[in-house]
C-alpha cells in the first residue's frame, strides 16, 4: 500500500526526523566535553521520559506499545548509571549513542501514531504497524548492541537488565491475535463488493463498539484524524484511504449522525487550521458539531450542547452522546451563562458568530402519527386474528428496517415478547416476518439484550432448522447480530446452533450460504468452536465454495481461521484443492491472491508437505510476482512463504 500514516511515509526512505538529526550530527558538541555529554545524556532521559508519558494507545496497538514503553523505561537505568558514575563518556561512543537516539525518535513517533491516529487506519492496516513496531525494536535491538559497555563502566547489574532488554527486542514479532482476524473479517464484509448485505448494520455496530467509535466526541475526533490523514498522505487517496472514509461514513450514520465529506467539510477544515492567533476556547465548542454554539443548552445529566445538534440526536437516541448514560428525559434547558460568556468573547475578539437556523422544536404531526402506526401494529401483533397478526409482522418488519427511532419505539411498546412468541406459529410468513423484524431490531445494541432475556435464542435456531428457505436465511443473520453480545454468543453455541449453520451453509441458496459463512466466521474466532465448526463439517462445503469462485476471500480467510485448529491443516490441505489456492495465487484478484497466499503459508507452516505439493504446482514463480507486485499484506505474506521455502531448501 502506498499510502501511510505520518510516521510510516516519513520512515521510507527519508524521513524527516532522520535529516534533522543529520543536521544536528553535523554540528554537534565535542563529546569529550562532560558538560556537553550530560546534556546528551539528559536529553535521551528526557526523550524516554515524554515518550512514556504519551499514554492512552488505540486498542489494536495497545498491549504492543505497553511492552515498548516498559523496555524504554529500563533504558534509563544505563543512562543515569553512565552519568552518575562517569559525567562523560569517551569520545568513541558517540556514535552509538546517536543511533540510540535515533531509534528511540523512531519509536516515540511509532507510539504518538498509535496515540492520536485514526482508529479506523489502525485496525485495517494493523499487520503493517506490527511491522513498524518489530522495525522500532530492532533498531533499538542494534543500538544497545553497539554500545561500549565496557568503556562506559556500566554496572553488572545494569548491563544484565540492559542484555535482557535486548534479548526480547531481538525476537519480538509483529504477529497479529484472534481478535484481529476477527476484525479484519468485519471489516472485509463491510467493504465487500457484492450485493449489500442484511448483517451490515450488525456488522457496522460491532467495529464501532471494539474500535471505541460509537460516541458522538469520539466520531467527530476521529474525522478530524482521518482529514488529517487524508492531508498527510499527499492527496494520493489509495484503496485504504478510501476503505477508512466509507468506514466513517458507516459509523456516523449508525450514530443518528449527519453524514460529511471528510476531503471538503468546512466544520472539520476549521478544526484542523484552528488559527493559532484565535483559538475558539473548548468549553464554547459543541462536542457534537465541533463549532462554536449559539444556542447552548443543558440536557438532563448537565452537559451542554448546541441546540439543534443535540435535538437531531435526541430524535433517536436516549443516551448522551458523550457519556453514553441513558437519560430520565429529553428536556433541554439554555445555559444562559456560558452564552453570555460566548457572546463577550466574541466581542473582545471582534469574532462573528454564525447565524443558527435551528429548527422549531415543536413535534410534527408526522412524527406523532408514526408512534401511532407503531403502537398500533404492537397491539395488533397479539391478535386472536391470523391476518391481523400476519398484516401486524409484516408492518413491524417494514417499520424496523431502516429507523432507529421505530427500533427503539418497537422495544419500548412491548413488540419483543409476542414477535418472539410468533417464532413458533405454524404459518410460514409470520414466521418470515418476525424473524426478519427482531434481526432489524437487534440493530439497537440495547435491544439485543431484549431479545435474548425473552428466550428467542432457541427459537431461532428451530427456525434456522425447520423454516422456509428466506426464514432460514433471515434467522442466520439474526443469530449473527445477536451474536455480538458475549453472553449470547456463548448462547447460541450451547443451543447447538453452529450445526444448522453448517447444514444451511451446505444446502442453502447463494444467499443462505452467504449469511451462513457470515455467522459462523464470527462464532468461529474461538478456538472451542473451531472445534465444533470442523466436527459438524464446515471445511468440506467452504472449500467448494471456492472452487465454485463464490465468496474467495471471505471464504479462504474463514479456512485460515481453522487452519490454526490442530485438526484443521489435515482437512484443508487436500491435494486438489491446494491446486485451486495456487491457480488463485496466479489468477486471482490481488484480495484473493492475498489470502489464498496467507492460507498456503499457514498451512506451510504446519507441514511442509502443504508446502512441496504447492510446489508441484508452480507456486514459486506466482510468490515471487506477489512479493513484487502485490498488495501490502500479500507482499509479506509471500515473502515470508519464500522464506520458509528457502530455510526448507537448506536442511
Amino acid at each position: 500500500m502506498q499510502m501511510t500514516m505520518d510516521g510510516e511515509v516519513q520512515e521510507r526512505g527519508g524521513r524527516r526526523g532522520e535529516a534533522a538529526e543529520t543536521a544536528e550530527e553535523e554540528t554537534a558538541p565535542n563529546p569529550s566535553n562532560g558538560q556537553e555529554q550530560y546534556c546528551e545524556i539528559k536529553e535521551l532521559v528526557d526523550l524516554i521520559e515524554s515518550t512514556a508519558s504519551i499514554g492512552d494507545y488505540r486498542m489494536m496497538q495497545k498491549k504492543e506499545s505497553h511492552i515498548l514503553v516498559r523496555r524504554l523505561k529500563i533504558l534509563l537505568l544505563l543512562l543515569e548509571d553512565v552519568n552518575e558514575l562517569h559525567g562523560q563518556v569517551p569520545e568513541t561512543s558517540s556514535i552509538p549513542f546517536s543511533n540510540l537516539k535515533k531509534a528511540l525518535l523512531c519509536a516515540k513517533e511509532l507510539l504518538i501514531t498509535c496515540s492520536v491516529g485514526s482508529k479506523i487506519y489502525l485496525a485495517l492496516e494493523n499487520e503493517a504497524i506490527m511491522g513498524r513496531f518489530h522495525n522500532v525494536n530492532q533498531k533499538l535491538s542494534k543500538a544497545l548492541k553497539d554500545l561500549p559497555y565496557e568503556e562506559l563502566g556500566v554496572s553488572d547489574e545494569v548491563k544484565e537488565e540492559i542484555d535482557l532488554v535486548r534479548m526480547h527486542l531481538k525476537r519480538s514479532k509483529g504477529r497479529t491475535e484472534s481478535q484481529d482476524a476477527e476484525l479484519a473479517m468485519d471489516m472485509m464484509v463491510v467493504f465487500s463488493k457484492d450485493d449489500e448485505r442484511k448483517a451490515d448494520s450488525a456488522i457496522i455496530a460491532r467495529l464501532a463498539n471494539k474500535l471505541e467509535l460509537h460516541s458522538v466526541v469520539h466520531l467527530n475526533t476521529e474525522t478530524i484524524a482521518v482529514r488529517k490523514l487524508v492531508r498527510e498522505s499527499g492527496g494520493k487517496n489509495g484503496e485504504s484511504i478510501q476503505h477508512v472514509i466509507e468506514l466513517l461514513s458507516k459509523f456516523r450514520r449508525s450514530a443518528g449522525l449527519e453524514d460529511i465529506n471528510v476531503l471538503d467539510d468546512p466544520t472539520f477544515d476549521n478544526a484542523l487550521k484552528k488559527s493559532s492567533s484565535l483559538v475558539i476556547p473548548d468549553e464554547f465548542l459543541c462536542p457534537i458539531s465541533l463549532e462554536i454554539m449559539t444556542d447552548p443548552v443543558f440536557i438532563e445529566n448537565g452537559q451542554t450542547y448546541e441546540r439543534e445538534s443535540i435535538q437531531k440526536w435526541l430524535d433517536s437516541h436516549q443516551t448522551c452522546p458523550t457519556t453514553r448514560q441513558p437519560l430520565a428525559h429529553s428536556s433541554l434547558a439554555p445555559n444562559y451563562a456560558l452564552r453570555n460568556l460566548i457572546l463577550q468573547w466574541c466581542e473582545r475578539n471582534n469574532f462573528q458568530l454564525p447565524i443558527n437556523y435551528a429548527a422549531s422544536d415543536t413535534e410534527s404531526s408526522s412524527s406523532i402519527e408514526g408512534k401511532e402506526e407503531v403502537v398500533s401494529a404492537v397491539r395488533n401483533l397479539s391478535s386472536n386474528q391470523l391476518e391481523v397478526q400476519r398484516k401486524a409482522s409484516r408492518k413491524i418488519r417494514m417499520l424496523s428496517k431502516e429507523n432507529p427511532v421505530n427500533r427503539i419505539l418497537i422495544a419500548k411498546s412491548g413488540g419483543i415478547p409476542p414477535l418472539v412468541q410468533l417464532l413458533s406459529y405454524p404459518d410460514s410468513k409470520i414466521q418470515e416476518h418476525s424473524v426478519t423484524a427482531l434481526l432489524n431490531l437487534s440493530i439497537d445494541e440495547a435491544n439485543k439484550k431484549l431479545i435474548a432475556r425473552e428466550g428467542a435464542i432457541p427459537v431461532i435456531i428451530d427456525v434456522l432448522r425447520n423454516g422456509s428457505t428466506a426464514a432460514k436465511e433471515n434467522s442466520a443473520t439474526a443469530l449473527f447480530s445477536l451474536s455480538m453480545v458475549n453472553d449470547i454468543k456463548e448462547t447460541i453455541v450451547l443451543s447447538n446452533g453452529i450445526p444448522p449453520l453448517v447444514d444451511l451453509l451446505q444446502h442453502g441458496t447463494m444467499t443462505g450460504k452467504k449469511d451462513a459463512a457470515t455467522a459462523l466466521a464470527h462464532l468461529c474466532v474461538d478456538q472451542a468452536n473451531k472445534t465444533r465448526a470442523i466436527e459438524a463439517g464446515i471445511i468440506p462445503p467452504l472449500m467448494k465454495l471456492v472452487k465454485d469462485s463464490y465468496m474467495i476471500d471471505e471464504v479462504v480467510s474463514i479456512l485460515y481461521q481453522l487452519s490454526s485448529h490442530q485438526d484443521g491443516p489435515q482437512e484443508i490441505g487436500q491435494f486438489s484443492f491446494i491446486e485451486t489456492l495456487v491457480d488463485l495465487t496466479r489468477d486471482g484478484t490481488p484480495t484473493n491472491k492475498e489470502w489464498a497466499t496467507t492460507l498456503l503459508l499457514s498451512l506451510a507452516s504446519a507441514n511442509s508437505s502443504f508446502m512441496l505439493i504447492a510446489l508441484q504446482f508452480g507456486v514459486l514463480q506466482y510468490l515471487i510476482e506477489i512479493s513484487e507486485s502485490g498488495n501490502a499484506r500479500a507482499q509479506r505474506k509471500a515473502k515470508s512463504l519464500l522464506k520458509l521455502m528457502r530455510r526448507y531448501e537448506q536442511i
